[in-house]
């Protein structure tokens, strides 16, 4: 899993229909306390995260073993929506 930010979303009205009415959402990678790092992608979002919040994302074959993406050709899916970070016992991040 990787840690990245939700930068904005995007739209596509011609799809696979495994992914139809899936969330489409654009993100760039993370470093643990937030900053950003890598090149901007699109991941299909399973978790209703909006632009701003910090993510987890699974890749390659892990983002094809869900109950929406069984089989489907995505490279990318947002997991879960972090809280918070703590890294050695530090608070590196925190939603609220």
């Amino acid at each position: 899993m990787r840690i990245a930010r939700v930068i904005g979303e995007t739209i596509a009205t011609i799809k696979n229909k495994r992914v139809h009415g899936s969330k489409l959402l654009i993100l760039r990678q993370t470093d643990h306390t937030g900053e950003a790092i890598g090149k901007p992608y699109v991941a299909v979002d399973l978790v209703d995260a909006g632009v701003g919040d910090l993510v987890l994302t699974g890749h390659g074959s892990a983002a094809r073993q869900t109950y929406l993406t069984k089989g489907c050709p995505v490279d990318a899916v947002i997991a879960a929506v972090i809280d918070h970070l703590e890294v050695d016992g530090e608070v590196v991040f925190r939603q609220f």
